[in-house]
């Protein structure tokens, strides 16, 4: 099912994608999904926010902010619909999506805002900060839903009324690529050059980022 506004919504409104994530490192996968929401959604843009410190990461060593910002703006530099916001990097964390999506409507007062998750999120939104505000802020919520994936809304919908008409889901291909293991790849000498855009595949490998020494250097500051 699509989506349209009419004419006059278009004179007045604009509705923007909300894709936020650590991208440590963005990858194919991300690209994909990011178009696909555009599409289906029919967004006027997809925002990408590099999350500075992921509330639900604070026990993992994350790359620089620095380096996940440059390599997403490599991966998106192509198309036009995708820009890396910076609302998230202006203020102290921790940083929650409810908050986000408040100070992206206040930005951009014209805009309908429709932050992006995956399906295993929407199972969790119950447990994430304020998820009722979360509802109550957003103008939807697309779900990426890839195929086979169910949730239960009814379980959903007892613990957040009102959740079934503010999700709308968008079809996404089974894709099984995560950053997680692309840094793993990178550490251990496999190859990993077509999980990712050329551009941010030159900068992994001319900063020397996810190296075994990198890795370890990464641990040790967590640690210390």
């Amino acid at each position: 099912m699509r989506y349209t506004l009419n004419m006059s919504d278009k004179l007045l409104h604009e509705r923007v994608g909300l894709f936020g994530g650590t991208f440590d490192p963005p990858h194919v996968g991300h690209l994909i999904l990011a178009s696909e929401a555009k599409s289906q959604l029919e967004l006027t843009r997809v925002l990408w926010t590099v999350t500075p410190d992921p509330p639900h990461k604070q026990d993992q060593p994350i790359t620089a902010l620095e380096h996940r910002l440059a390599m997403v703006r490599l991966a998106i530099q192509d198309e036009p619909a995708f820009e890396i916001s910076d609302v998230e990097l202006n203020r102290p964390g921790p940083h929650y999506t409810v908050d986000t999506i408040k100070l992206l409507a206040q930005e951009n007062p014209n805009a309908e805002i429709v932050p992006i998750i995956g399906g295993d999120s929407l199972n969790d939104l119950p447990t994430w900060h304020q998820p009722r505000e979360f509802l109550y802020a957003a103008h939807w919520v697309g779900v990426m839903r890839r195929p086979g994936e169910e949730t239960n809304l009814d379980a959903l919908e007892q613990e957040l009324p009102g959740i079934r008409s503010k999700i709308h889901y968008v079809d996404a291909p089974l894709l099984e690529i995560a950053s997680r293991e692309i840094r793993e790849r990178a550490a251990t000498g496999k190859p990993y050059r077509y999980y990712i855009p050329a551009s941010v595949y030159k900068y992994i490998e001319g900063h020397h980022l996810y190296q075994p020494s990198e890795i370890l250097h990464r641990q040790h500051q967590h640690r210390t």
